[in-house]
């Protein structure tokens, strides 16, 4: 059966099948955190979750991504998101979720070049557009690689291009992210330092012009993570997690204190998304999401 055969009509084994995924780390060892409902959580983080790293599961598992936006919503998780507009944006507001983050240009041909300024603004604004008329919140975009520029000149050129759409954005009241990745597993990456990201959003002056905060890569460049969220966080418009430095499950498997984490974003009174970016090592996948949706509802 297709996608769109699913998104229309779901059979009653893959009602449960995704209802027993969703409750999979009811018998977790080691956790120390109790599954609990959707209705019972916190909700000061609004959490989503990148359908891309689940991609390998959901084909595993003969999953839809519908049955998957089920679980996700029985976990108390609001958007799965860098999915683009079309018939799964049509399911996520059957569901009542969003897609928190929506794609645009490509990683490597980003803004820090004038030459790729039409090409990336067009991606940009056709993302605005369709984020507008879905009442979904922002477009991610990227600097490029630097391919042996200054990154001064890159800073500037960015600027220069995010300046020319921010005033689009704020009309349309969509957020523009650029990405913020390490440049040791993303080779050459430009936006690859918090000062270099803050500095962007200094110069272009938009409410509507902020950096996704993805804690993975800042943490693989050794920054600073909770003292540049407690003292940057006006800048990030999204955050991403991801397991520090195996960008795996978000647990005691790696370095990152998550809850500490999430709490120092929840004091800045932040209000947007919390995107669980991670890949699952575990053959269940839905019970390290539950895991990492249960770490982050502080």
């Amino acid at each position: 059966m297709s996608d769109n055969a699913h998104s229309t009509f779901l059979s009653r084994r893959g009602v449960l099948r995704s209802a027993a995924a969703a409750g999979a780390v009811a018998g977790l060892a080691g956790v120390g955190l109790a599954p609990a409902a959707a209705a019972d959580r916190k909700g000061r983080i609004k959490q989503s979750v990148c359908l891309w790293c689940y991609n390998g599961y959901l084909k595993k598992q003969n999953m839809s991504f519908e049955q998957f936006v089920v679980a996700c919503k029985n976990l108390g998780i609001q958007s799965v998101e860098l999915i683009g507009p079309g018939e799964q944006w049509n399911i996520l507001k059957k569901h009542g979720l969003v897609c928190a983050m929506t794609p645009s240009h490509s990683i490597p041909k980003g803004l820090n070049r004038v030459a790729n300024h039409d090409e990336c603004l067009e991606k940009i604004r056709k993302g605005i557009d369709a984020c507008a008329e879905a009442g979904f919140p922002n477009v991610i975009c990227f600097s490029g690689n630097r391919e042996g520029m200054d990154d001064a000149e890159g800073l500037k050129n960015c600027v220069v291009g995010l300046k020319k759409i921010a005033s689009y954005a704020e009309e349309k009241k969509v957020t523009i992210c650029l990405e913020y990745l390490n440049s040791k597993n993303h080779k050459d990456y430009m936006a690859d330092r918090t000062q270099w990201c803050v500095d962007l959003v200094k110069q272009v002056g938009s409410p509507r012009v902020k950096v996704l905060y993805d804690i993975y890569h800042a943490a693989m460049m050794e920054e600073d993570v909770l003292a540049d969220i407690q003292k940057h966080h006006e800048c990030w418009g999204h955050y991403h997690t991801g397991g520090y430095p195996g960008r795996n499950e978000i647990d005691e498997t790696q370095k990152l204190d998550y809850r500490k984490l999430m709490l120092a974003i929840v004091e800045t009174k932040y209000d947007g998304y919390v995107g669980q970016e991670f890949i699952p090592k575990r053959e269940d996948a839905l019970a390290s999401l539950t895991q990492a949706v249960e770490l982050c509802d502080v």
